[in-house]
C-alpha cells in the first residue's frame, strides 16, 4: 500500500515552472516623479519608442524587478519585501498580463528582442510631420559646450543687461523705427529672416543646455508642424527623471537663450550701426511673448505643468470640466491631485478652453473669407514673385518666396487640423453609438475578480516631453 502511494506521488506530472517576465526593448524606469501634483507618488518609465508613461508605485516595483532572469515567484517575493504587505505570484502575473503589457512595458513570451509595442498619445495638438535635424549626440556636444550659460552669476549678469538694453530701446531709442527702416528693403529683410531663424534654434539649445546643466541627457533637434506654422522642437523628455528645479529650468531655457540671442544682437547694432538687427531684437522679443503663452504646448505650457507638478494639462480638460458639472462626482483622475495643483488645474482649464472655442469658432465661421483673402494673396504673391525673378531681383524674389511659404503653410496646416478634428469626431461618436448597443444588449458574461492587491490602475501616459 505504502508502495503503491509512493509510485503514484512520483508518477505526478512535475509543477508547472513560473513564467519569467522581460521588459520591453530600450525600457528605462526613471524612478518617483519629483515635484508632483498628486496626492499618491507617481513613477515615471521612458519606452524604447520615447513615449513616457506614469506607474504606480506597485506597478513601477514590479517592473524593476524584472531582469528576464527572475521569475513571477521570485518576483512576488522581492515586491512584497519593498512593498510592505504580500504580494503573490498570481498578483504580479496579473499585473504583467492586464497593465504592464498593454503599456508596453513587457513584452509577451517569444517576443522579438526589439519589441516595443504600446498606447502612443494622440495628440490633436501636437507637432507633426517631424524631421531630426540634429541627432542627439551632436546636440548633447553642442549643450555641453554651453551649459556654462546656465551658472546662476552669468543668468544675473544676461536678465541685468536685458532690462537696461530694453529700457533704451523702448524708453529712449524707439523700437518701431529700425522696422520701418527695413520693411521696404528686401535685403534687409532676408538678413532679419535669417536671423530669425538662428535665433529659433538657438533657442533649442537652450532647451538642450539646460537639460545638460541639470544632470539630463537631451535628444534630437528637429522640425515639424506645429498648429499652422513650421516650428523647431528639442526632445528633452529626460528632464522627467531630474526634479522640479531643473524641469523649470529645462522649460525656461529656451526664453533665456532668447535673451542671450539678443544681446549679442544688440551688440551687432552698436558695432555697425545697421537697424536690422534692432528690427531682429523686436521680432525676438515677440517670439518670447508668444513662447510664454500657456495656451498651447508651447513653452509657457510646460512651465505651468511643472509648477503645478502635472505633466500632461490637456489630458486633465475632460476629467476636470466633467466634475464641474452638477450632480457629477469628482473624477478620480481630478480627486487624485493635490489641492494647490487642482487649484491650478481648474484655474487654466476655464480660462484657456473657453479661449480656444472661441477662437476655434471665430475660425470656423470666417473661414471662407479667410480662405478667399489667403487664395488672393498667394495669387498676388506668385505673381509678384515671377516677376520679381524675371526682372533679376534676386533678394526681392526671395522675399517673395518666403511669403508664399508662410502664406501655404497655414493653409495646409488649418486642412489637416480640420482632418483631425473631423476623424475625432466621427471615431467619438462611433465610440458612442457601440457602447450604447453594448449597454442595451443582455450582459451573459461571467468575470472571477482580480487579486485583491492588483487592483492599482496605472495613470495615463504624459505627452513626449518636446519645446516647440
Amino acid at each position: 500500500m505504502a508502495g503503491d502511494e509512493k509510485t503514484t506521488a512520483d508518477d505526478r506530472p512535475p509543477a508547472a515552472p513560473f513564467p519569467v517576465p522581460r521588459l520591453s526593448a530600450g525600457l528605462a524606469l526613471h524612478g518617483e516623479y519629483q515635484g508632483s501634483g498628486f496626492t499618491e507618488p507617481r513613477y515615471l518609465a521612458r519606452r524604447g519608442d520615447g513615449q513616457v508613461v506614469q506607474l504606480s508605485r506597485l506597478l513601477h516595483l514590479v517592473a524593476s524587478s524584472i531582469d528576464g532572469v527572475r521569475d513571477t515567484e521570485v518576483i512576488a517575493h522581492r515586491v512584497s519585501a519593498r512593498y510592505g504587505r504580500e504580494v503573490s505570484a498570481g498578483n504580479v502575473d496579473y499585473l504583467i498580463e492586464t497593465k504592464l503589457r498593454p503599456m508596453g512595458i513587457t513584452v509577451p513570451p517569444g517576443a522579438d528582442g526589439d519589441h516595443v509595442d504600446g498606447p502612443r498619445s494622440d495628440l490633436l495638438l501636437g507637432l507633426t510631420g517631424r524631421r531630426v535635424l540634429l541627432r542627439e549626440h551632436r546636440v548633447a556636444r553642442i549643450a555641453r559646450s554651453l551649459a556654462w550659460l546656465h551658472r546662476p552669476w552669468v543668468v544675473a549678469a544676461v536678465l541685468l543687461a536685458a532690462v537696461a538694453l530694453d529700457v533704451w530701446l523702448f524708453a529712449f531709442h524707439g523700437a518701431l523705427g529700425p522696422v520701418l527702416q527695413v520693411l521696404d528693403q528686401p535685403v534687409l529683410l532676408l538678413a532679419v529672416f535669417a536671423l530669425t531663424v538662428l535665433s529659433l534654434l538657438f533657442h533649442e539649445f537652450g532647451h538642450a543646455s539646460a537639460c545638460t546643466y541639470g544632470g539630463a541627457e537631451p535628444g534630437n533637434i528637429g522640425c515639424g508642424l506645429y498648429l499652422l506654422w513650421p516650428s523647431l522642437y528639442t526632445d528633452v523628455t529626460d528632464v522627467y527623471r531630474i526634479g522640479r528645479a531643473g524641469r523649470l529650468r529645462a522649460d525656461l531655457g529656451g526664453v533665456y537663450f532668447n535673451v542671450v540671442f539678443i544681446l549679442g544682437l544688440s551688440g551687432g547694432y552698436f558695432l555697425t550701426g545697421q537697424p536690422l538687427f534692432l528690427a531682429a531684437v523686436l521680432v525676438a522679443h515677440v517670439e518670447i511673448v508668444e513662447q510664454l503663452m500657456p495656451a498651447v504646448r508651447l513653452d509657457g505650457y510646460f512651465i505651468l505643468g511643472d509648477l503645478a507638478g502635472v505633466p500632461d494639462l490637456f489630458g486633465k480638460i475632460r476629467p476636470t470640466l466633467l466634475s464641474m458639472l452638477p450632480g457629477r462626482p469628482v473624477s478620480p483622475e481630478v480627486a487624485d491631485l493635490k489641492r494647490s495643483a487642482r487649484a491650478v488645474v481648474t484655474g487654466w482649464v476655464l480660462t484657456m478652453v473657453p479661449l480656444l472655442l472661441v477662437e476655434l469658432g471665430y475660425v470656423l465661421w470666417h473661414l471662407p473669407r479667410i480662405l478667399a483673402t489667403a487664395l488672393h494673396s498667394l495669387t498676388e504673391q506668385v505673381a509678384a514673385t515671377g516677376a520679381a525673378f524675371a526682372d533679376r531681383h534676386l533678394s526681392a524674389g526671395l522675399v517673395g518666396a518666403i511669403g508664399i511659404f508662410l502664406l501655404l503653410c497655414p493653409m495646409a496646416g488649418g486642412a489637416y487640423l480640420a482632418v483631425r478634428i473631423t476623424g475625432r469626431l466621427v471615431g467619438s461618436a462611433t465610440r458612442a453609438a457601440t457602447r450604447s448597443r453594448a449597454a442595451s444588449a443582455p450582459d451573459r458574461s461571467t468575470e472571477t475578480d482580480p487579486p485583491s492587491s492588483a487592483g492599482q490602475r496605472p495613470s495615463t501616459a504624459p505627452t513626449l516631453r518636446r519645446h516647440p
